[in-house]
Order: C-alpha cells, then sequence, then structure tokens
C-alpha cells in the first residue's frame, strides 16, 4: 500500500549528529506527497563517518527511495571524492540512489551553466583556500571566496542571517556567474529567493541542491518555487 501521507515518495535524510539546519531546511523543500524521514550520524576519521552505513540501514526500516546525506567536505583535502566515495559504498549496500551535498551542489552549478563561482562558507580564509581547491577540482573557476569564520562546527548553526546577506552581497559584486554555498550547517535556504532577487546572480545553497538531486534520483520532476531558480526551474 502507498503510505497516506507519502503518496509520491519517502526520502530517507542522514544529517551530522550536531547540525541543527539541515532537517527544518529540508522540511520547508517538500512537495506535496513527499515526507522526508530523519536519521543522525556521527562525523570522524578517514571514513567520514564510522555509523554511517548502520545508522542509513536503521533509516531503511520506513523504505525510502533515495537518501540525502546532509553534508558537504568540501573544507578537506580531497574531501569531496572521499565524501562520493563513502556514499557510492553506501549506495551499493542499501539499493537506492544516495546523494551528498557536496556532489549536489557542483550538478547545480552544472546545470545552470555557471562557470565562474562566487563562494560563501562557513570557514576562515586558510580553510577556504581547500574549499577553493576542491570546487575547481570540480571543473570551475572561483573568482571569489568569503566566509564566516565560524569558531566552531556548532556555532555555524548560529550564523545571524544578517552576516549572510552581507557577505553574499559581496560576493555578488564579483564577475561571478553563481554565488554557491558549502557548510550544510549554514542557514541559507530561506534566503535564497530574496539574495536571487536583489542580486541578479543565481545562488545554490547546499542543502537546497542536495535537495533537489534527492528529489529528481525519486522520479520526482516537482517546481519547488520560493527557494531559488536550481529547486524552480531545475
Amino acid at each position: 500500500m502507498t503510505d497516506t501521507l507519502a503518496p509520491k515518495a519517502i526520502i530517507g535524510v542522514m544529517t551530522p549528529a550536531m547540525n541543527t539546519v539541515v532537517q527544518p531546511e529540508l522540511e520547508l523543500l517538500r512537495p506535496l506527497g513527499v515526507t522526508n524521514q530523519m536519521q543522525r550520524f556521527r562525523l570522524g576519521g578517514e571514513q567520514i563517518s564510522d555509523d554511517l552505513m548502520d545508522e542509513a540501514e536503521k533509516l531503511m526500516d520506513c523504505k525510502p527511495v533515495a537518501m540525502a546525506v546532509g553534508l558537504t567536505t568540501d573544507a578537506g583535502p580531497g574531501g569531496v571524492e572521499k565524501l562520493s566515495a563513502r556514499c557510492d559504498q553506501l549506495a551499493q549496500r542499501i539499493g537506492i540512489p544516495v546523494c551528498n551535498a557536496s556532489i549536489a551542489t557542483q550538478k547545480g552549478l552544472h546545470l545552470l551553466r555557471a562557470q565562474k563561482i562566487a563562494v560563501l562558507t562557513p570557514f576562515d580564509a586558510d580553510v577556504n583556500r581547500i574549499v577553493r581547491e576542491n570546487i575547481e577540482t570540480g571543473g570551475f573557476e572561483v573568482i571569489a571566496i568569503e566566509g564566516t569564520e565560524a569558531p566552531s562546527l556548532p556555532a555555524i548553526c548560529e550564523t545571524p542571517l544578517s552576516q549572510i546577506r552581507d557577505l553574499v552581497r559581496q560576493l555578488a559584486e564579483s564577475d561571478c556567474d553563481a554565488i554557491a554555498q558549502v557548510g550544510t550547517a549554514l542557514p541559507v535556504v530561506e534566503l535564497i529567493d530574496e539574495l536571487e532577487h536583489e542580486t541578479g546572480k543565481p545562488v545554490v545553497a547546499c542543502n537546497a541542491a542536495l535537495y533537489w538531486q534527492a528529489l529528481r534520483a525519486s522520479g520526482i520532476n516537482d517546481s519547488v518555487p520560493g527557494y531559488g531558480r536550481l529547486l524552480h526551474e531545475g
């Protein structure tokens, strides 16, 4: 029988245990007939997370058709490739598509035909150099990058929206094709439409890109208005 509240699809969502942003942001993006079902995991080690696989198998009890891993790893050397490989392993184990926020962001930028990218992060200048390398490895030219310089991972969730607005405005002054945001604990989704209208630049926020890819992987092509071009048109 079809799930009464999710006749179109159940999407499994996994997020780092301390991240309080992914769950509410992805709830904002649900089309009618889709539900998100959550599970948390702990970060650590070369494998990204030691308990990711086991926690994902628990989430499979509710029969999701795709899995969205609410994590970007652009801040670590080779992090995007490591996360991609880990998600490929997970997909083989659980038998459904597994999306992650780093790759989804790059896919969204490609769909919008963006080449010259300005990047918003929650990190400092030293970490941003690694972020730049990871994004450029994905085939883009990073022409500007700004970070909120959050002092800790939990503190990223506490970033004032006014600071995010100010940094995006600075980035939009560059000759970029689009503005990308990494760091799934940075609360950007509710600002996307506002900032796109103000700056005239597409804004590809990692959580919005993740959910866009998860919807498409679930066979759902619904437009989700109010949260930027990618979800509305992509």
